[in-house]
């Protein structure tokens, strides 16, 4: 008797709420332009920080996005993540009917980096400026790493397996790569992404003990990785969020494969050792490459972390060298990023929406602000450049020390059986 075919994670809809645009359209569109957003902060109570420059989400209203008794429970970061959801939800036209029927065959999983700090702060102030009586019961959830989970799945009626990774830059691939796993194990759709929202004072102050955050004023000199200019990162909030359908299930509901998830693996060397990252990231790739089964030369386009400091650069240009041996000197390396911010768990989830959107139009986008690189990498500046694309590679550190990569494998050159899975 044969063996049955494997259940295989793969991307059907795509939902961006980032500092270029608020919809997956408006945010490919400027990323293959090559738009920078980055700007000075305006938000109050920011003005004499710092910080000078950041990713900014401007003409955001929640209340057209998220019904009033949900956006009194809930911070800003998760007004984004349940925007994300909205527009990820829709695009893989996936409804509550959609499924076999069961609202356990739906989960939610997110990474969180920061938490609700805006809603934290406002509470707080309330407290010692008019006392407990001024504070809302909400301030014990809203704050949490899991209340964007809690709440997508809350508001959607989901009750598959929900989770959250709470980690540094990097838990946005692993949340992604956990998607993928329930996927495998038996659970036809999660929703899986991140967003962020760290730019309020509070979160601010919070972040100024980063030796690698960009004091920079200059908002056009302010993120420039691979450079001899580069003096940090900028944050950004945001993000994004995706729906990971297993494949037979996409094809039930006659939906094409955006994206195979095809490997990941994850390590972890340390804070603030950007030298060891080179070993960690290295390995990252090497394991997630052979996870998807794809030979170094295979990759079609890598997606860069950027870190922005000349010790990171340097890590990361050297671990594609290690991983991906002379390819590493030919593969087009990209990092949308530097248009919009480092939106610390949500920024390698925007990068994977940009991946898959790469690989559906042939498109490399280009690195904002960057012209040329002193590393020896094939960096794509100034204007998009067209290739074909079958393969991708995202890379992601924290600046606690985490390391992932990601694989992704375009929906056309999976393998045949792809559309042929069922359940386990």
């Amino acid at each position: 008797m044969s063996e049955p075919h494997p259940r295989r994670a793969v991307v059907t809809g795509i939902g961006v709420v980032a500092p270029n645009g608020t919809s997956t359209e408006t945010f490919w569109k400027s990323v293959v332009d090559g738009v920078s957003v980055l700007d000075k902060v305006t938000r109050e109570g920011c003005e004499e920080l710092p910080l000078k420059v950041a990713g900014e989400i401007r003409g955001f209203e929640p209340a057209a996005a998220v019904e009033e008794r949900f956006l009194v429970q809930t911070d800003r970061f998760t007004h984004f993540a349940m925007a994300a959801a909205d527009l990820a939800l829709d695009d893989a036209r996936l409804g509550r009917a959609d499924t076999d029927g069961s609202p356990f065959d739906v989960g939610v999983v997110t990474a969180a980096g920061s938490g609700g700090g805006e809603f934290g702060q406002r509470e707080l102030q309330r407290l010692w400026g008019k006392g407990s009586r001024y504070v809302g019961p909400y301030q014990s959830i809203a704050w949490f790493y899991a209340a964007s989970t809690g709440q997508i799945s809350i508001r959607r009626g989901f009750k598959g397996p929900c989770s959250v990774v709470a980690a540094d830059e990097a838990g946005g691939l692993d949340a992604l790569a956990h998607a993928a796993r329930a996927v495998r194990r038996g659970t036809d759709v999660i929703v899986a992404g991140s967003t962020e929202a760290p730019l309020a004072p509070y979160s601010v102050v919070c972040q100024l003990g980063y030796d690698e955050l960009s004091r920079e004023a200059d908002p056009a000199r302010a993120y420039r990785p691979f450079t001899d200019q580069a003096c940090g990162f900028v944050p950004a909030e945001g993000g994004a969020m995706l729906v990971v359908e297993e494949a037979a299930s996409a094809r039930r509901r006659g939906l094409p494969v955006r994206a195979v998830l095809a490997g990941h693996t994850a390590t972890f060397t340390g804070a603030g050792r950007w030298d060891r990252s080179r070993e960690g990231l290295a390995q990252a790739i090497r394991g997630a490459l052979d996870e998807a089964g794809c030979a170094p030369e295979e990759i079609d386009v890598v997606f860069a972390d950027a870190l922005g400091t000349p010790e990171a650069d340097r890590a990361e240009a050297l671990a594609l060298a290690d991983a991906l041996g002379t390819h590493a000197r030919r593969v087009p390396v990209t990092a949308p990023k530097t248009g919009i911010g480092r939106g610390y768990c949500a920024a390698p989830v925007l990068d994977t929406a940009a991946a898959v959107l790469a690989l559906e139009h042939g498109l490399v986008p280009p690195t904002p602000g960057v012209v040329d690189t002193c590393h020896d990498l094939d960096l794509v500046t100034g204007r998009a450049r067209a290739a074909e694309l079958r393969t991708a590679l995202v890379l992601s550190r924290g600046l606690m020390g985490s390391n992932a990569a990601l694989v992704l494998r375009h929906g056309a050159a999976a393998p045949p059986d792809i559309s042929e899975g069922g359940k386990a």
